[in-house]
């Protein structure tokens, strides 16, 4: 079966809200107990895949979930066991689910390695202690259930510290209908209550334990995915697939975000993403079966605009301020204090409520019934992908042509547009890299990338600059350092004359 949920994070203020809401004469109480199991190299975790034995108030179930946790479907199989009382399993039996297609995914990432006899044996690694209030409700689109989950995660590492992450969030789950109903459902109880999406997993969170990490530490941001779109697919399906890969790039970040995590990482991909989605917004607009004006564009926006904000404070932060700091203290001079109003923001609950309410727009749109094609339009839409990727390629290339020719007398304002305008040409390409000859597109992205990459430079210039500029009055030494930014900037515009000029003579890939 395939499991249709969301999950939502209840802050402790809106706790008993909540459980108000929960808590119908419909309402059951269970207490979950669960233990988490994986190789010692978490071979499952790195594939995705969450393999659990669950007492469910007197009975034992075997649970295998396998796919991506960043939307709302996953793979799920679930095995009633038959378990003497006062007995407890000690072992999950893989084979319990053959013949399923979460099997397969665990079939394979449990088969032995290059010299291995066999894969390292299945292991407990973490378990979850979990009181559950739950209730079905009906919508307009079908019934979902309403889980509010309490209790913990725990787990011991290599250290032999045991960690503990606390449970406190509502799971929103399709038993019958339309995937719309959960999205409705979820969007609605979050603005109400002032809840937020979080797509990490209770097994993803119990793996960080079982790793040494406490909660809160830092992890690697996710990066975007590469993506092939078919040259057969319909203008529709493309889209679709370009959003999935967005929110799978996207949902992880804003997840650490949301928890709290002052890590700039996570805060610079979701900002990749978001511009991504606004790319993918505006190379499909006009296209057979695309909507004209996505629900969640103006949200996008907006969140983009924001962590905007903590970007520049982390460029003044970064390397630059790193390098004046440095070249005034061998002048005898004291570094530059910035001011407290670049530090990154830190949201409210009704901020973080209100800037999560994007990611409900981007799922209803891909949970979004599909219209009928008749077989004459389908014949009509699905050979021209790559045809309307080419002109769309087409006219984003002669723009910046247009402006890199002209670079050295752009206002700076110009050359900020101009990356920006190559930034939506990259990540269109990115998008659409499937449809074309790969070499010949690897041959223009590498063109593209280092213009790019020089025009990010300038902006960073730019950015330290205007930041600077303020403090002359209450700090002398910013005379110098503005100065060291100003000969900075010359050589930064001087290396993207040289990379547009290699721009200019990249050959396009796309049919005329």
């Amino acid at each position: 079966m395939t499991e249709i949920e969301l999950k939502l994070q209840v802050p402790a203020v809106a706790l008993a809200a909540v459980e108000r809401a929960v808590a119908t004469p419909a309402a059951v109480r269970t207490r979950l107990q669960a233990v988490y199991f994986d190789t010692p190299d978490r071979r499952l975790a790195a594939a995705g895949i969450a393999l659990r034995l669950r007492k469910e108030g007197r009975h034992w179930v075997q649970t295998l979930k396998a796919g991506p946790a960043h939307g709302m479907a996953r793979g799920e199989h679930n095995v009633p066991l038959v378990v003497p009382a006062g007995q407890v399993p000690q072992e999950a039996d893989p084979a319990r689910h053959a013949g399923t297609p979460p099997h397969a995914a665990l079939s394979a990432a449990l088969a032995p390695r290059d010299g291995e006899a066999q894969a390292p044996a299945l292991v407990a690694q973490y378990r979850t202690d979990i009181r559950r209030l739950h209730r079905p409700l009906r919508s307009r689109d079908g019934t979902v259930e309403l889980a509010l989950d309490r209790g913990e995660i725990v787990a011991r590492g290599a250290d032999g510290v045991e960690r503990r992450w606390p449970v406190c969030e509502l799971e929103v789950e399709l038993l019958r209908g339309a995937p719309q109903a959960v999205v409705e459902v979820a969007r609605r109880l979050a603005l109400r209550h002032g809840l937020w999406l979080d797509v990490r997993t209770k097994a993803e969170r119990g793996d960080r334990l079982a790793r040494g990490l406490s909660p809160g530490e830092p992890v690697p941001a996710v990066k975007a995915e590469p993506l092939r779109l078919r040259k057969d697919m319909p203008a529709r399906d493309a889209w679709d697939a370009v959003l999935r890969n967005v929110l799978a790039q996207a949902t992880p970040n804003w997840s650490e975000i949301a928890a709290g995590s002052s890590a700039a990482e996570p805060v610079h991909q979701l900002r990749v993403a978001l511009r991504r989605l606004r790319s993918a917004q505006r190379c499909f607009e006009g296209w057979p079966g695309v909507p004209p004006v996505p629900a969640w564009a103006d949200a996008g926006a907006a969140l983009f605009r924001e962590l905007g904000r903590a970007r520049d404070a982390e460029v003044l932060r970064g390397g630059l301020q790193r390098e004046v700091d440095a070249a005034l203290v061998a002048l005898g001079e004291a570094p530059l204090a910035l001011p407290a109003a670049a530090d990154p923001p830190r949201w409210t609950d009704a901020e973080r409520t209100r800037h999560g309410a994007v990611w409900f727009d981007l799922l209803a749109e891909l949970a979004r019934p599909a219209a009928p094609v008749t077989p004459a339009a389908d014949e009509a839409v699905s050979p021209a992908l790559p045809a309307l990727a080419s002109q769309r390629l087409q006219a984003w290339h002669a723009q910046a042509l247009r402006d890199a020719k002209r670079f050295d007398t752009l206002s700076d304002e110009a050359r900020h547009r101009l990356r920006k305008r190559l930034k939506r040409l990259r990540y269109t390409i990115e998008f659409t890299a499937g449809l074309f000859q790969r070499r010949a597109v690897e041959r223009y992205l590498d063109a593209l990338r280092e213009a790019q990459e020089h025009l990010g430079e300038f902006n960073d210039v730019c950015v330290a600059l205007a930041a600077y500029r303020p403090l002359v009055p209450q700090q002398p030494q910013t005379w110098f350092a503005l100065g060291w930014l100003a000969a900075r900037r010359e050589a930064t515009l001087a290396a993207c004359s040289r990379s547009l000029k290699r721009l200019r003579k990249a050959r396009p890939f796309w049919p005329d």
